[in-house]
C-alpha cells in the first residue's frame, strides 16, 4: 500500500515538473519589452535614412514668386530666376514660411549643407513616387501683397488666385486620389486663403496658430504649427562671461498694445506692469527702427513678455528666441511648433491671462527665479534656437527641415483616413 503510495507521488511530481518546465519555456518565449517598445514606430524619427519623399506642384510663377520682386535673383532648377526674399519687406517675412518651404526643394535648397541622411524631405519629378504633395502657393504673401486691408477692391485678385487654385487641384488625380488628404498647403496668416479655406479642410495645413480657424477646417492632429520667421536678427555672439548681469531689465515688451480677442490683454497690462524700474514695457509699431529697439531690450533683458496679440501667437516669441530671452508666454490658447520634440517648459514660464492680470503676482514669480535656474533656461535656449532657423540652404534641424518632419508624423493617419475612405460603401458610420 506504501509502495503504491510512493509510486502515486512521484507520478504526481514528475507530472508536475514537466508543467512548471512547459510553463518558463513559454514565459521566456514572451517579450518582456512594454507594448509600445515591440514594434517600429509608425513614423521615422528625425534623421531616418529614408526622407519624406515630395512631389511639389509646378504652378505659374503668379501663384508665387511673381509676387516678389524681380530685380534680384538666382538660379533655380528651371533655368529661370529664384529671388531670394527681399530685404525690405518688413513685417511680410514673418508668414514667409512658403517662400522657405518651396526653396527647400530646389536642388540646391540643402544638398552644400546636409548630408542625404539629415534632409527630412528630398524632392520627386514621378508623383507616382511621392509620399506627399506640396502645393507653392504663396497664401500669406498674396492677402499681404493683393490689397491693403480686408475691404480693398484689390483683394479680388488674392481670391481669384484661391479660385485658380482650387482648379488646379480639382483636376488633378492625384488630389482627388486621396481627397487632398496627403497635399500640404501653407496658410501660416491667420488671413492667408481666407476666401476658400474650407475647400481645402482635407489637406495638411501649415499654420501658426489656430485662432481663426474654424475647428472643422483645422486641428492639432491634423495640421502642422510652424514657427514665426523672426523678423530681428539671431543673437551669434552671446557668450557673455555673466549673462545673468549683462541683462539688467527684468522684463520686456516692446509693440502694439491694443489688439483684438485674447490681445485685449496687452491693454491691460499697461497698468499692472506700471512703477517698475527693472520692467520695460512700451506701445511701439513694427518699422525698421521699431525692430532694432526690439532686438536691443530682449538682448539687454532676462525675460521677454508673450502675451496673445490677434491671435493666440506672435511673430514676438520667436524673436525672443532667437534673443535667447527667456520667454513669458501669457496666452490660453497658444499652441506651440514641434511640441513633440521640444519641452518649452525648460527655456520659457507660462502665465494665464487670469495670472498675468494680477497686480504685482507675475513679477513677483519672476523676481524668485534665481540665476542658476535663469542660467540654465538661458542654456536651453541657445542649444534649441536653431530649430527656429529659416535659410537657404537649409542646414540639419533647422525650421522647415524640422516642418518637414512633422508633415511626415502626420502621414500614417493620412493613409488611414485615404485607404478606409476608399473601401467604404456608405458614408461614414462613425461621425453619424
Amino acid at each position: 500500500m506504501l509502495s503504491r503510495l510512493s509510486q502515486a507521488v512521484c507520478a504526481a511530481s514528475l507530472i508536475c515538473l514537466v508543467i512548471l518546465i512547459y510553463y518558463f519555456s513559454l514565459i521566456r518565449t514572451v517579450d518582456p519589452r512594454p507594448p509600445d517598445l515591440r514594434f517600429p514606430p509608425p513614423c521615422p524619427p528625425s534623421g531616418d535614412p529614408h526622407p519624406l519623399r515630395v512631389y511639389m506642384y509646378d504652378l505659374p510663377r503668379r501663384f508665387n514668386l511673381g509676387m516678389l520682386d524681380r530685380s534680384e535673383a538666382a538660379a533655380d532648377d528651371g533655368g529661370r530666376r529664384f529671388p531670394p526674399w527681399p530685404q525690405n519687406s518688413g513685417l511680410k517675412r514673418q508668414h514667409s514660411v512658403e517662400y522657405w518651404m518651396m526653396a527647400s526643394l530646389l536642388p540646391d535648397g540643402g544638398v552644400a549643407t546636409v548630408t542625404k541622411d539629415g534632409r527630412e524631405a528630398v524632392r520627386v519629378a514621378d508623383p507616382e513616387a511621392a509620399e506627399a504633395f506640396f502645393v507653392p502657393f504663396f497664401s500669406s504673401l498674396s492677402f499681404n501683397t493683393h490689397g491693403h486691408n480686408m475691404t480693398d477692391p484689390e483683394t479680388e485678385v488674392d481670391r481669384q488666385l484661391q479660385v485658380d487654385l482650387l482648379k488646379i487641384l480639382s483636376d488633378s488625380k492625384y488630389y482627388q486620389r486621396s481627397g487632398g488628404r496627403d497635399h500640404v498647403i501653407p496658410v501660416h496668416h491667420p488671413n492667408a486663403f481666407r476666401f476658400l479655406r474650407e475647400q481645402i479642410n482635407s489637406s495638411i495645413l501649415v499654420v501658426a496658430d489656430f485662432g481663426r480657424c474654424p475647428k472643422n477646417v483645422s486641428f492639432l492632429s491634423k495640421d502642422v504649427v510652424a514657427p514665426y520667421v523672426h523678423v530681428v536678427d539671431s543673437f551669434m555672439d552671446d557668450n557673455h562671461a555673466n549673462p545673468f548681469e549683462s541683462r539688467p531689465t527684468l522684463l520686456f515688451f516692446r509693440g502694439r498694445t491694443v489688439r483684438k480677442d485674447e490681445g485685449i490683454v496687452r491693454a491691460k497690462l499697461v497698468s499692472v506692469l506700471m512703477g517698475y524700474d527693472d520692467v520695460s514695457y512700451e506701445e511701439s509699431h513694427a518699422n525698421g527702427e521699431g525692430i532694432k529697439a526690439s532686438s536691443k531690450g530682449m538682448r539687454s533683458s532676462k525675460f521677454c513678455l508673450h502675451p496673445a496679440g490677434d491671435t493666440p501667437s506672435s511673430c514676438r516669441l520667436f524673436d525672443a528666441i532667437v534673443s535667447h530671452c527667456v520667454p513669458v508666454i501669457v496666452s490660453d490658447r497658444i499652441e506651440l511648433p514641434f511640441e513633440d520634440e521640444i519641452d518649452y517648459r525648460d527655456f520659457s514660464l507660462f502665465f494665464s491671462i487670469k495670472e498675468a492680470l494680477q497686480p504685482g503676482f507675475m513679477v513677483g514669480q519672476l523676481r524668485k527665479v534665481e540665476k542658476e535656474k535663469w542660467i540654465k533656461m538661458w542654456t536651453r535656449l541657445k542649444e534649441v534656437s536653431h530649430h527656429f532657423e529659416f535659410q537657404y540652404p537649409l542646414k540639419r534641424g533647422d525650421a522647415v527641415n524640422m516642418i518637414w518632419q512633422q508633415v511626415h508624423l502626420k502621414l500614417p493617419s493620412v493613409n488611414l483616413a485615404v485607404h478606409r475612405s476608399g473601401r467604404l460603401k456608405i458614408p461614414d458610420w462613425w461621425n453619424r
